[in-house]
């Protein structure tokens, strides 16, 4: 029940329940698909302050929850009425190639890449207890954690199995046995003789079998859930309704599992090597390259979803080469938007904004950037781009050092551990370790020295202020609410107050209180004071219509705010050239508990100084 109000808002804005065809989430993320994305709501969908934000990319609509995106997820589920059953396609799907692949991954992968980054982990953990002398392997402590970090793993083929065979709409529990039979061990027997000398070749009705060690593969099984799917379909569709249970998985079993081991799984072990080696010739070629790229274009990849591609790849690196050297070049690009993130919590005076920056350096750490990325780095556009810099030279680092990691998982301070070689500690290791802590650092310092617009509050001087004075919102020309040209607030029909011709295109909070309300277009903002004291700063007149394009907000409803905070910026002579007025009312909404609402300044006024007094009944 605690997230039953934010799904319900959640299945508004993506067009009900109705629109949804499918639904997964990640780490961070809810991932929609819908039936029709013109019927979502996105700007919409960012006004709610527990939606970090909204993007639409690779066919999905993507609203980034943070943490507790789990439990979103179940809230929205149960609201929707969405069971398990439900089929994650639907044909007729328009969407781009790219977009369809971003898709395909992203569903297969999604349900188990928590517990897949969770092994990951433990994996570096013991490889850690093994060179600090700790564990031993022949320890039965070591091989019961071993066991618990590598079964997942080695598994793969039946948990790919699974989720392949529900994403591709077919019966996942016939993909599950097929990805079993891959892995059985008499299959597993079959391989291991295949490789003594003199070892007899066998067959399959007479055509011969060229025998593969399929556990911890992906490409495989991926091939052959597909076509075990696309059989299913067609027997069901041609059998009567009394043999479909029983013999469309029959028919899918008896000719796929053979198939697999004739043609699907050499073919997909032919490829899987292909797109290794292919990666390891561009790495060996320019390391350095690879990693200045990658360090920089992770992030953004990740703010359209399109991350999901190289998923794939790196657990194939494993798969095939034992090893991966793309993941630890992604650990300097989350580290730079995680220093970019503890430089904003260094130097900004707004409580708000540094607290957000602590948790998203906090959340960064563990490899949950979205926090970082979309609550205070994005926004002041600067610090991203400065994280991106850091991650390519701290990428350049790594690339150069030949780090690999042993285990997937995600980008994260774990990933160190990850990086230590079967054979122990040496350069790889600290060259991974450099590169990460120098995207830290330089990220955290051009954050800190270079000046950031809107990052810390406004440096003008700000009065003291009892509790029944409102300070200046903005500095400029002081126009009596009867002279503004709009009949509503001239009439005082919405309350008492003043107007302010602003000189420049900046207002900040008039005292301690909350945000109330903030108009989707910017253009206006509702203030509650902590002495109860209702404000409405309404920028320009009829500038509604403007849509938002002049306007900037730094504030959502419900942050609390201090006397000098910036709360908006707009574009003053935007406005002009589009022929409106900027006499700007601020208008006391509950004047009518109040005996006498005076104004304070003169013709003219900075913000920051006394602009109204008001004097209780």
């Amino acid at each position: 029940m605690e997230y039953q109000a934010l799904a319900q808002d959640i299945l508004r804005h993506v067009g009900g329940k109705e629109n949804i065809v499918s639904l997964v989430h990640c780490a961070t993320r809810l991932r929609f698909k819908l039936k029709a994305h013109q019927q979502a709501d996105a700007e919409g969908l960012k006004q709610n302050p527990d939606v970090i934000m909204v993007v639409e990319s690779g066919g999905q609509f993507q609203v980034v929850i943070g943490n507790h995106v789990h439990d979103v997820w179940k809230a929205v589920r149960s609201e929707a009425g969405i069971t398990d059953d439900m089929p994650v396609t639907q044909t007729g799907d328009k969407s781009g190639v790219l977009g369809k692949v971003i898709d395909l991954v992203s569903g297969i992968f999604t349900p188990f890449i928590g517990i897949l980054a969770a092994t990951g982990i433990l994996k570096g953990v013991l490889a850690l207890a093994v060179v600090c002398g700790w564990l031993s392997t022949d320890s039965g402590t070591y091989k019961i954690w071993f066991a618990a970090s590598d079964a997942l793993f080695f598994f793969f083929p039946m948990v790919i199995g699974y989720t392949a065979g529900k994403q591709f709409g077919g019966n996942p529990f016939i993909t599950m046995v097929i990805g079993g039979a891959l892995i059985h061990p008499l299959m597993i027997e079959a391989f291991n003789a295949s490789q003594q000398s003199g070892a007899v070749t066998e067959a399959f009705l007479g055509i011969p079998v060229t025998w593969f060690n399929y556990s911890a593969s992906v490409i495989p099984i991926i091939l052959a859930a597909w076509v075990s799917c696309w059989l299913e379909k067609q027997s069901t569709r041609l059998l009567p309704a009394s043999m479909k249970n029983f013999f469309s998985p029959v028919i899918c079993l008896a000719i796929t599992v053979p198939l697999t081991f004739l043609v699907i799984g050499p073919l997909a072990t032919w490829l899987s090597h292909l797109l290794a080696n292919g990666y390891q010739w561009i790495y060996i070629w320019a390391p350095w390259l690879a990693g200045a790229a990658i360090g920089a274009l992770w992030q953004v990849c990740v703010i359209f979803g399109l991350h999901w591609g190289l998923v794939p790849l790196m657990i194939n690196n494993l798969t095939v080469l034992g090893h991966d050297s793309m993941l630890p070049m992604l650990l300097p690009a989350v580290f730079g938007q995680v220093g970019a993130a503890f430089g904003i919590f260094l130097r900004t005076r707004d409580a708000r904004q540094k607290m957000l920056a602590g948790s998203s350096v906090m959340a960064g750490m563990f490899g949950i950037t979205e926090p970082a990325v979309y609550g205070v780095n994005l926004p002041l556009r600067r610090p991203f781009i400065f994280g991106c810099i850091a991650g390519a030279i701290g990428g350049a680092i790594v690339g150069f050092s030949g780090t690999h990691v042993y285990s997937f998982g995600f980008a994260n301070v774990f990933t160190i551990a990850q990086m230590i070689p079967p054979t122990g500690v040496d350069a790889t290791l600290i060259g991974g370790i450099i590169g990460s802590l120098v995207a830290l650092v330089l990220s955290c310092v051009l954050t800190l020295v270079v000046a950031l617009p809107g990052l810390a509050k406004e440096t003008a001087t700000v009065a003291v202020a009892d509790e029944n004075t409102v300070l200046a919102p903005m500095t400029g020309s002081v126009l009596a609410l009867d002279q503004v040209p709009d009949t509503t607030f001239a009439s005082g029909l919405l309350g008492q107050g003043v107007a302010i011709i602003p000189a420049d295109g900046k207002v900040i909070a008039p005292f301690a209180g909350e945000v109330a309300s903030l108009f989707q277009t910017k253009h206006a903002i509702g203030l509650l004071s902590h002495s109860g004291i209702e404000v409405l700063i309404h920028v320009g007149i009829d500038t509604v219509k403007l849509e938002g394009k002049p306007f900037t907000a730094h504030v959502k409803v419900g942050d609390l705010i201090q006397p000098g905070d910036l709360l908006l910026e707009f574009d003053r002579q935007a406005i002009l050239d589009a022929g409106y007025d900027l006499a700007t009312p601020i208008i006391i909404s509950n004047s009518e508990i109040y005996k006498e609402v005076a104004i304070a300044a003169s013709s003219s006024v900075t913000r920051g100084m006394p602009l109204l007094n008001l004097h209780h009944q």
